[in-house]
């Protein structure tokens, strides 16, 4: 399983190709997929430095935070890093933080685990493959993961949620400025073209991304999916502690966790946040992400 207040969205007809500005602003390959979620180009994995593993003390989780955040173990900032370090702390797997981007990772994309005692070559673990390594380490129960509904819901989180994630931060210029050009630009590099280039080429990433199933992108009507899963997870999760009545958080908490969170935090620094409007109207989400932050 696995990706805000609009006044005026209005319905905006599809990007056209900009030739000129793509051809001004070429950067190199490896910065144009500084996000996770929408690679523009995949390469091959690159080798790892022989020197990851002779300096590695305990499983190391690489992911998109502030070298900071990143000591004390606070959540990435980025969704889907911070479902696998939210679910890797629920079942109880001890790792430290590094703070990376997509062009450095073996794999082409963030997260991934070196770990502690290294297997298969010393290959690191990608996102994909995390879950069925938590499950070797700890043994615990994912009795969720064979559940028809978990697919049906993983849904919600993972288009209806991601895209309006999407436009929240990237595609809305208040809060692309405030807070996508922050965590994801400015640290990167700082040359100015460059940041122009990489501001550009994330915008248009997203602007790819959900044209994928519209004819064009209408704000209003991303909100609205949005409320509508928030309203499917809130009646899921009813009077519970966990999704699927389990005694413990697993892989979907994670997920959502990833999302609630981020819209809840204070120190993402929303200009518009009408996704932290919606999501404030169920209480029961609300007090779930706050059970599950304790984990940090």
């Amino acid at each position: 399983m696995t990706s805000d207040n609009h006044d005026t969205p209005g319905q905006a007809p599809p990007t056209a190709p900009v030739t000129r500005a793509r051809d001004y602003f070429t950067v190199p390959a490896p910065i144009k997929r500084i996000f996770d979620q929408f690679p523009l180009i995949t390469y091959s994995p690159n080798e790892l430095p022989q020197s990851a593993w002779a300096t590695q003390h305990g499983n190391r989780l690489f992911v998109f935070a502030d070298p900071g955040s990143a000591r004390r173990g606070r959540p990435s900032f980025n969704p889907q890093c911070l479902k696998w370090q939210a679910y890797l702390k629920f079942v109880g797997i001890d790792f430290d933080l590094v703070p990376s981007t997509n062009h450095a990772s073996p794999t082409g994309a963030l997260p991934f685990l070196l770990p502690a005692h290294p297997v298969g070559g010393n290959t690191p673990i990608p996102s994909g493959k995390l879950q069925k390594w938590a499950i070797e380490q700890v043994h615990c129960e994912e009795e969720q993961q064979l559940n028809l509904r978990f697919e049906v819901y993983a849904s919600l989180l993972d288009n209806r949620l991601r895209n309006a994630w999407l436009y929240a931060l990237y595609l809305d210029q208040a809060n692309f400025n405030a807070v996508a050009r922050r965590i994801y630009v400015e640290p990167s590099t700082t040359n100015g073209l460059v940041r122009a280039a990489l501001s550009f080429q994330l915008q248009q990433a997203a602007r790819d991304e959900l044209l994928k199933t519209a004819e064009y992108i209408d704000a209003s009507a991303l909100e609205a999916g949005a409320g509508e899963a928030l309203e499917a997870l809130a009646t899921l999760l009813g009077d519970d502690q966990h999704f699927f009545g389990r005694p413990h958080p697993g892989l979907f908490d994670a997920s959502v966790f990833a999302y609630t969170h981020l819209i809840l935090d204070e120190r993402m620094g929303w200009k518009r946040n009408r996704l932290g409007q919606l999501l404030q109207q169920h209480e029961n989400l609300v007090q779930h992400r706050e059970r599950l932050l304790k984990f940090f």
